[in-house]
């Protein structure tokens, strides 16, 4: 089976980087890490993925201040150079400029936690609950210009309980996050 080249962009733990890096070590799983990237030198993640023999590259974004077309011209290099085809976003905590989208338009996914299009950006736990949801959950998406604003690719739902804090449903959201991911990232590879 040929395997996708795919880059992991995080910003600090990677938790959902760690259940990509599980699903591609899986021989019928249709990508490969080819690159784990981070804006943040000091980002956890990296060392995880250094752990699980894979290559990895800071681009710290404050050696751009003022300029993020520059921080994102060299991620786009790392990114062509390690021959990747595919993104996923897993945590990446910075709003991309236009000029990197559409380079990678139509290659780039993300994960959000909450029922896109309900509560795109931050804060998307303390907003369900204060809204009083009966359901919350997590999506894939492509990326796009507007923030989380994308075509949809796959979305897990769960209950938002009575007693739940942003905190405990948090915790439910990540967890289908981790299963979400890699579901969907491998339909999107078997169906461009």
């Amino acid at each position: 089976m040929t395997k996708t080249p795919v880059a992991i962009l995080i910003s600090g733990r990677g938790s959902n980087m760690k259940a990509l890096i599980e699903a591609c070590a899986q021989p019928d799983y249709p990508a490969r890490i080819a690159l784990v990237l981070s804006n943040n030198p000091d980002a956890p993640g990296l060392e995880t993925a250094r752990a699980a023999g894979l290559d990895t590259c800071a681009i710290d974004h404050r050696l751009y201040p003022k300029d993020r077309e520059g921080h994102e011209k060299a991620i786009d290099d790392a990114l062509r150079r390690a021959g990747v085809e595919v993104i996923c976003l897993a945590g990446y905590m910075r709003v991309l400029t236009p000029w990197l989208v559409e380079r990678w338009a139509g290659h780039m996914l993300n994960i959000h936690p909450s029922l896109l299009p309900a509560y795109p950006g931050l804060d998307t736990h303390e907003r369900a609950l204060a809204a009083g949801e009966a359901f919350h959950g997590c999506t894939v998406h492509l990326v796009t210009d507007g923030v989380d604003e994308g075509p949809i690719l796959k979305q897990a739902r769960v209950p938002v309980h009575a007693d739940d804090t942003p905190q405990s449903l948090a915790a439910r959201v990540l967890d289908q996050e981790h299963h979400l991911y890699p579901a969907a990232l491998a339909e999107f590879l078997k169906n461009p």
